[in-house]
C-alpha cells in the first residue's frame, strides 16, 4: 500500500501505478549519475530550506524541468518533508514535473487575438499534434501552452515558438509552420 504523498506525486508523471512505474525506470540515471548537480545547487544556498524556490528554480533551469528523483533529493538535502517540496512544484506555475518538448508554442489568447481567430488556431494545432494545452506531443518536439497576452495585439492572432512570433495567423499557416518546426 502506497501513502498518499507517494501516489499523489505520481499523478503528475501519468495516469495509474503503469505509467508511473515506467516514469520510475526513465529517471534512473537521474537517481544516479546527474544527482551530483542538485546537490551542487543546494550547496550554493547554503543549504538553506527558506530558500526552497530559488533551489527549485535553478533545478529546473538546470533539468529542464523537477524530476521526482531531484525533487525527493532537495528534500532530503534541506531536511524539509517531500509533501512540502511537492507542494511547492504543484503550487507554482512556473514549475514543470514533465519536460517540454524541443519546441514551445505559446497561443495568445488575449482579446485581440481571441477575436481575430486565436481559439480556431489553438483546436487546429491541438489536432494536428494530437495534444492538449500544456502537453508535449508524443515525438518530443511540441509542447503547447495558452498566454494572456504577447504583447503584439495589432499582429493577431499571434504565435509564439520557442523566441520566435508570428502574427495575423490562419489555420493553414500555423500547419505549416509546425512542420517546418519539425523539421528543423
Amino acid at each position: 500500500m502506497q501513502d498518499s504523498a507517494t501516489e499523489a506525486f505520481r499523478n503528475p508523471w501519468g495516469q495509474g501505478l503503469m505509467q508511473a512505474q515506467h516514469q520510475d525506470i526513465c529517471f534512473e540515471s537521474v537517481e544516479s549519475a546527474e544527482l551530483e548537480k542538485i546537490d551542487t545547487i543546494i550547496s550554493r544556498y547554503g543549504f538553506d530550506k527558506s530558500l526552497l524556490i530559488a533551489i527549485m528554480q535553478d533545478a529546473q533551469a538546470e533539468y529542464g524541468y523537477l524530476p521526482k528523483p531531484v525533487l525527493r533529493r532537495i528534500s532530503e538535502r534541506l531536511h524539509v518533508p517531500y509533501v512540502q517540496v511537492l507542494g511547492a512544484a504543484t503550487f507554482f506555475k512556473a514549475f514543470r514535473l514533465t519536460p517540454r518538448g524541443k519546441n514551445l508554442i505559446h497561443v495568445c489568447l488575449g482579446t485581440a487575438c481571441h477575436v481575430r481567430g486565436a481559439p480556431r488556431i489553438l483546436e487546429e494545432i491541438k489536432r494536428e499534434l494530437s495534444i492538449e494545452t500544456g502537453g508535449t506531443s508524443r515525438d518530443g518536439l511540441f509542447t503547447l501552452e495558452t498566454v494572456n497576452c504577447l504583447g503584439c495585439c495589432a499582429l493577431g492572432p499571434v504565435v509564439q515558438i520557442n523566441n520566435d512570433f508570428f502574427g495575423r495567423m490562419n489555420a493553414s499557416d500555423i500547419i505549416r509552420l509546425i512542420r517546418k518546426y519539425a523539421n528543423k
